[in-house]
């Protein structure tokens, strides 16, 4: 995708990743590290639990989201940083063998009245498993760098 700015990116743009998939390795692997709760790490615990079996971190959904957004380098080299994200949802688990991608849209788009180089754009993230389903969705705040010239 053709690398983007913040006069490119008005309101109803909509863009879409490239898709991952999560194995159970690395969905434990993570989990040990950040989110160390039975039924991300313990395959006889998960059972048990309410999901019926391993579960990925909503962080680790979240991350790789994040990750595939940054590869489709829409925004990427124009970010100037981030004041923060709303309406973080976990929609459904997300299972060993998943395989997800990012749909977006901006919803809102401000150049900045101090800052002539720069403006805040907000986009909608939904993050969707291979059946189509949203697993998770998000709101965030993007400082992005408008074009030189």
């Amino acid at each position: 995708m053709t690398e983007r700015y913040f006069d490119d990116l008005r309101v109803g743009f909509r863009f879409v990743t490239e898709a991952q998939g999560l194995s159970l390795d690395e969905i434990v692997d993570f989990a040990r590290q950040w989110d160390p709760q039975p039924f991300h790490t313990d395959a006889e615990a998960a059972a048990a639990s309410p999901y019926g079996g391993i579960i990925a971190s909503g962080f680790h959904t979240m991350l790789v989201a994040f990750g595939l957004t940054l590869k489709a380098g829409v925004w990427s080299e124009a970010s100037m940083g981030s004041p923060g994200m709303e309406d973080v949802r976990w929609l459904q688990p997300v299972r060993p063998g998943d395989v997800l991608h990012v749909e977006a849209e901006v919803v809102s788009s401000k150049a900045s009245a101090s800052r002539p180089d720069r403006g805040v754009t907000v986009i909608r993230y939904e993050v969707m498993r291979q059946d189509r389903v949203v697993v998770m969705s998000y709101t965030a705040t993007h400082i992005l760098r408008r074009a030189v010239g």
